[in-house]
């Protein structure tokens, strides 16, 4: 497995208008674009820092991942990505490794892929891994 560069810093935030009031008024971040992205039942805005992003993410429903994170912490550091060349392979030799996946074959969205790797088997953080398709 080859680890490009981080991809980006997910931030699970409650209210999206005050997120983005800190991070683009406050900090001076630009806001590129926000998207939902229904598979992960939530709404996405991506802010551009240098070659990688923070990625505001809010919760759709109260049945999510993120949702359950917000509800015990209140919100922070959600996931850290990392961009791989090849996801596919990646998974194939971090499974070999005993490593513990939450997705065990890519997940395709548009103009890219991604997996989890379980916060069990990375010290307690989540790691999402990426390969951009596009």
């Amino acid at each position: 497995m080859s680890v490009k560069k981080v991809h980006h810093i997910a931030i699970a935030v409650p209210d999206m208008e005050t997120a983005l009031h800190f991070w683009c008024d406050t900090l001076g971040l630009d806001l590129s674009h926000t998207e939902e992205v229904p598979s992960q039942k939530a709404i996405v805005a991506f802010l551009p820092a240098g070659e990688s992003e923070i990625e505001l993410v809010q919760p759709t429903q109260e049945d999510t991942g993120t949702a359950r994170f917000i509800q015990e912490r209140g919100g922070g550091i959600h996931h850290i990505c990392l961009e791989v060349d090849d996801l596919a392979s990646s998974l194939v030799d971090l499974k070999a490794k005993g490593v513990r996946l939450i997705n065990e074959a890519p997940v395709l969205l548009e103009g890219r892929k991604m997996a989890f790797v379980h916060p069990k088997s990375a010290g307690g953080v989540l790691i999402e891994l990426y390969e951009v398709t596009d």
